[in-house]
């Protein structure tokens, strides 16, 4: 059972590094599996491309809100970090120029000793393909996957030669190789029938969201999708067993003295005990790895959602796995009993302050 976290860097540019540097210590000091980080390059006021994960199908960042690069982002947080993986939740790529992507990537897993996990999604935002001068959006399925294959034989191969219909190279050197052998493990994004077909045929593990309406993915809904994941495996012939599963949903463990919100309690929402009550259901269902969203973005409350879910849930969920760790080594499985706090002045403003 391994266990991540996404972490939001988007919206005031002064407060960013301060998390980032606050947050992925704090990850991977109380035995978190995975840190995981999104993309988007352009955003926009308004849209008409639908947001799959919002029933209003409004993304929920206004185009002031910028992201960092999820690289950018996993090159600073490795610097900070000795042992949690670190993931991109999704990298979009068929936006991206392959070779550039390949290269990035591997370059990171050079930079934290092979600790790079690559979640990929093929987009959903129209307008921001035709910002960037991208492949035609309708084909945006098809390039996915010729990235793909020419990314594996890039991080594999070398010199490296690839003829495909969107992108040929031939006798080219792309170094650094990635530390991990075989490659990066590639996480496919997406819930729909062709995101099922790509996890089973080309992924290393299926990486959907659940849980934001319309896309749910409740126990039943989870399992008959894993079933379909299984079938296009074997018709590829795959191992199904070889595929990761895996869920990312908004997860936020209550403290002791608050009150239950009134209505029905969203899954993953709640008392730690309905927690892990949650993450059993799933784990049963084949699921080895969580990635939770906050569902609360400043930091204060991200931090203090970490450290309740760290004392009061994951220690929980490993002794049922019959484990110390989620990927943690022996003796660090267990969180500390620090308190743990944001900072209240970035590190910049304190050396303004001195100097005035």
């Amino acid at each position: 059972m391994k266990l991540g976290i996404f972490l939001p860097l988007a919206g005031d540019p002064t407060r960013l590094r301060d998390t980032l540097a606050v947050a992925a210590p704090t990850a991977d000091g109380t035995g978190f599996h995975s840190l995981w980080f999104a993309e988007h390059v352009a955003l926009f006021d308004t849209h008409l491309s639908r947001y799959p994960y919002s029933e209003d199908g409004k993304f929920p960042l206004s185009g002031e809100a910028g992201l960092l690069d999820p690289f950018v982002a996993i090159g600073f947080a490795a610097a900070l970090t000795s042992r949690i993986r670190l993931g991109t939740g999704v990298c979009l790529v068929p936006q991206r120029p392959p070779l550039y992507t390949a290269k990035q990537v591997a370059d990171v897993d050079v930079l934290s000793q092979g600790r790079i996990d690559f979640g990929v999604g093929i987009g959903w935002l129209r307008e921001e393909f035709e910002a960037l001068g991208a492949p035609p959006f309708e084909e945006r399925g098809p390039v996915t996957e010729e990235y793909i294959r020419l990314m594996r034989s890039a991080w594999t191969t070398d010199p490296v030669t690839f003829e495909g219909k969107y992108c040929s190279v031939r006798d080219i050197h792309v170094l650094p190789k990635p530390v991990q052998r075989g490659g990066i493990p590639i996480w496919i994004g997406g819930h729909t029938g062709a995101a099922l077909r790509r996890a089973a045929t080309i992924g290393d593990g299926w990486h959907p969201i659940g849980m934001r309406p319309p896309a749910m993915l409740g126990p039943d809904e989870y399992a008959a999708k894993v079933k379909q994941i299984h079938e296009w495996a074997r018709r590829a012939g795959r191992d199904p067993k070889s595929i990761a599963l895996t869920i990312r949903v908004p997860m936020e463990v209550r403290g002791k003295s608050a009150k239950a919100a009134a209505g029905d309690r969203p899954p993953f929402q709640g008392t730690a005990d309905e927690v892990v009550a949650d993450i059993r259901r799933y784990q049963a269902l084949g699921v080895t790895h969580f990635v939770f969203d906050h569902t609360v973005q400043e930091l204060r409350a991200v931090l203090a959602n970490i450290d309740r879910f760290a004392h009061d849930v994951r220690p929980q969920v490993l002794r049922a796995a019959g484990r110390r760790g989620a990927g943690a080594p022996a003796g660090r499985g267990e969180p500390t009993n620090r308190v743990l706090r944001a900072p209240t002045k970035s590190a910049s403003a304190k050396k303004a302050s001195s100097r005035k």
